[in-house]
This record gives structure tokens, sequence and C-alpha cells, in this order.
């Protein structure tokens, strides 16, 4: 991997990573493009320059985060319940990694089963727009989500395990059913990817880390973070509004193209 590899990398994490149409998935159809070898060095490659999508999120929503953080010295009870219902969302999907993280990556780590994810999101967002709109959402606040439908979120968070899924799309569509509004299932949903995208990164570096540095070097993993942080600025602003105005049939589409794509390049030999 050069430089370029990485800068390119780097910026199809932050813009993907929280768009509805997984950023997981984009980063193991690149690294084959690109003739990055698989294994766990480019796998922690890509999930370790999600640390850059995390300080983006965390830069945006310094003012939740500062609540949350009062909430924590017992300063603000509304901080407090917002920072347990996110540790709450949190714990599915820590277990379930942490048990089968190995395997995991060995069956679901492929081009084929990325399009099969993309394509059944597609389809599922396609339902999900057909319904009334008086039924996609509640009215409910971020501060007002409660333990239980949290952990809802958080079990529906787990499906976002299968590269192509999306994180993104399985955690907004799971909170806006559990009764909170549109842009706060957006707004918990990009708080609750701080938490697993930085535990996620964590254990990753501690994995394999020494091993991602052997293969590719430090200056590549920078320029990753780098790129990742400053197309992750661009595209939440982007989405919180397009959301607000037009939903989510656009990534319908987008993630149905670009699985036939790469179905159509992997039936050609062409990945």
């Amino acid at each position: 991997m050069d430089n370029l590899d990485a800068l390119l990398l780097g910026v199809i994490e932050g813009l993907t990573e929280f768009l509805p149409v997984s950023s997981t998935g984009h980063l193991l159809v690149a690294q084959r493009m690109l003739g990055i070898p698989a294994g766990d060095a480019a796998n922690a490659f890509a999930i370790c320059i999600q640390a850059g999508a995390v300080a983006a999120v965390l830069a945006l929503y310094s003012a939740r985060v500062r609540q949350m953080a009062r909430g924590l010295c017992g300063q603000d009870a509304e901080g407090l319940r917002v920072a347990r219902d996110l540790a709450l969302a949190l714990v599915p999907a820590a277990v379930i990694g942490m048990a089968f993280d190995e395997d995991l990556e060995r069956l679901l780590f492929g081009p084929w089963p990325v399009v099969a994810a993309w394509i059944a999101g597609g389809l599922g967002i396609l339902l999900w727009e057909r319904w009334p709109a008086r039924r996609r959402g509640g009215t409910l606040s971020v501060e007002h989500l409660g333990p239980w439908r949290a952990l809802a979120v958080g079990l529906a968070q787990c499906l976002a395990m299968w590269p192509g899924t999306s994180r993104s799309l399985v955690t907004i569509l799971a909170a806006a059913l559990v009764g909170l509004a549109l842009p706060a299932a957006i707004e918990f949903s990009f708080l609750l990817g701080v938490l697993t995208l930085g535990a996620a990164t964590a254990y990753k570096a501690i994995q394999h880390g020494e091993l991602m540095l052997q293969s590719f070097g430090a200056a590549p993993l920078l320029i990753g973070f780098a790129a990742a942080a400053l197309s992750a600025v661009l595209a939440v602003r982007w989405m919180v509004g397009w959301l607000a105005r037009h939903g989510l049939l656009v990534f319908a589409w987008w993630r149905l193209l670009a699985g036939a794509a790469v179905a159509a390049a992997l039936a050609a030999g062409a990945l």
C-alpha cells in the first residue's frame, strides 16, 4: 500500500462511514481493486482508519459530548441519561464482536458477502420508504430514549457485523422504529458509532496493530486517518440535511447499483 492508496481508502472510509451504504463493504472492494492482499493487516487498516471518522463526529457533536461529560460528573441529568443509553446500546455488539470476531472475518469479509448485504439493505430501504411516513418514527428526543429502547438499537447494530449491511442504516432505522424522531435517530446512531468504532479500532490496534505497521508503515495510517476525518465531516453535514428533506431512497439505489456492479465484476473475473 502506498500513500495514494491510503489517501483513497481514507476518503472512502470518511464518506461512507456514516452514510447507510457500509464503509466496510466499500473498503473491502476498494482494497481488492487496488490489489492490496486480503488478510489481518488489510482488515486492521480498514478498521483503524475509522478513528478519523470518530474524531469528525466528536467535533461535530461536541456540545452533546460535553453534556454527557457533565452528566458523568453528576452535573447534568439529561447528559447522564444519554451516556447511559449509549453504553447500554454498545453492549450487544461488544459481547458478540469479541466472542465471534475471527469467525465473522473468516466467513463474511469477502466481496460476495458484501454484495449480498448491499442488495439486501437496498431492498430493505425500498420497503421502508413504502411505509406511510407517520409510521417511520416517533417523536422522542435522544434524552428520552430509555434503557430498553437503547438495548433494542444495540441488538440491531449487531446486524452490521456483516460487511455491507451498514451500521448507520440499521441503527437509524431501529432508533426510529422504537420511537425516536428521525433527527434524534440520526444523532443517536452517530454517537453510538463513536463508541462502537472507537472500541473496534482499539481492539484491532491491540490485536493486529504491529502487523499492520510492519506491512504498511505509519505514514499510510496517518494519511488514511486524516483523509477519513476530513471527508467524514463533509459526509455527516450533507447527510443530516439530505435525510431531513429527501429520505433514504437514494441510498437504496446506490446499494443496489453497487451490488450489481461488483457482482458483474466478480462474475467476469475482474475482481
